[in-house]
């Protein structure tokens, strides 16, 4: 679907949604606004509804959610919204469209690294910011983020835009631990590695990689997953066959992790009912389904891992907190930029 269809669709979706939703909400619904795609969340809240007897209705939509929250102010229905990255999640906070959550049940279950410390957002799941190696002409099963700028991997490695959300992120911890002149001259020498202008998602690092065009790629753990187990298009069994998953600096202070996260609707009109879902969506029960459906890790400490993530072996996750990261990502957007990194390795 291109970009206008999609425009189109989500209007509709929307439309329909809030022609649906009374300004007195039914007692036993929640209303989720969501940026994560409905197939993703459907197993998680059928199994709300199945503990609860609380119905969910969905918005979906792929940009803009919090200015629509914001726009329809006290009569906003929304009283969950749900999300991926860091970013999106400080977003719904800076935007004031969150209200502080200080629930016991869900405080105890999500780690302190892994919410806002006013209670406007949670995260939920995490997701490992890893090295796709090729498993044909990378022997080693080691590496730090500072390598990615050694020249011995010049020409050799392949990412998607350095302004993507996900890659902003793990720049923006780099600042936090290397302060921003360091990051800079090591982003030079990542672009200078770089065997490509930067393009596509993080599949397409890894299909890059079996295509024999890089070595190492940047990507997130639960594509591997995705990949591993696409039925509808085989070919990227192939494409996750033919690399290895190295997490970055296992031996120091960890691996750069990104969330996926919640966070309660300033006026959520059903909150009793909104504050259920989030103590559901952070028990080990919720996380287990997450793990299993979308390849993620749990934030809750001894949950359930699939055994798909399993397979990729196991990750130290940096221990700093992402509210800390996030202060950075604006000067990381600007360096990116500064660099010209997205110009690709020739410029």
């Amino acid at each position: 679907m291109n970009a206008a269809k999609a425009g189109i669709a989500a209007l509709a979706i929307a439309g329909a949604f809030t022609a649906t939703l009374p300004a007195a909400q039914a007692e036993g619904t929640v209303n989720i606004y969501s940026y994560r795609q409905p197939a993703l969340i459907q197993p998680l809240l059928d199994a709300f509804t199945a503990k609860t007897g609380i119905k969910t209705e969905v918005l979906f939509l792929d940009k803009g959610l919090e200015d629509r929250i914001a726009a329809e102010g006290t009569n906003s229905p929304a009283d969950v919204v749900l999300t991926v990255d860091i970013g999106r999640l400080i977003n719904v906070k800076e935007k004031g469209v969150a209200q502080s959550v200080d629930d016991e049940t869900v405080n105890a279950e999500i780690p302190a690294e892994f919410r806002d410390p006013e209670g406007q957002w949670f995260g939920v799941t995490t997701r490992g910011r890893v090295i796709y190696a090729s498993k044909d002409r990378v022997e080693q099963d080691t590496i730090t983020y500072e390598e990615l700028a050694d020249p011995k991997w010049k020409g050799k490695i392949c990412m998607r835009s350095g302004q993507h959300n996900y890659n902003l992120a793990l720049f923006a911890s780099m600042i936090a631990h290397h302060g921003e002149e360091k990051t800079e001259e090591w982003m030079k020498g990542l672009k200078a590695n770089l065997a490509r202008k930067p393009d596509g998602g993080d599949r397409n690092q890894a299909q890059s990689i079996f295509a024999g065009e890089c070595d190492l790629g940047i990507g997130n753990t639960y594509y591997v997953g995705l990949m591993m187990t696409n039925e509808k298009e085989p070919e990227q069994k192939d494409w996750a066959k033919a690399i290895k998953v190295l997490f970055p600096n296992s031996g120091d202070r960890g691996t750069h992790v990104n969330i996926s996260g919640m966070a309660m609707a300033k006026n959520a009109p059903n909150r009793e009912n909104a504050l259920e879902l989030m103590r559901f969506l952070a028990s080990a029960e919720a996380q287990a389904i997450y793990a299993e459906t979308n390849h993620e890790y749990p934030v809750l400490p001894g949950a359930k891992v699939s055994e798909t993530v399993k397979s990729f072996g196991e990750i130290k996750p940096d221990s700093l907190p992402l509210a800390d990261i996030a202060k950075y990502r604006k000067a990381a957007s600007e360096m990116v930029d500064r660099v010209g990194l997205d110009d690709g390795p020739s410029s």
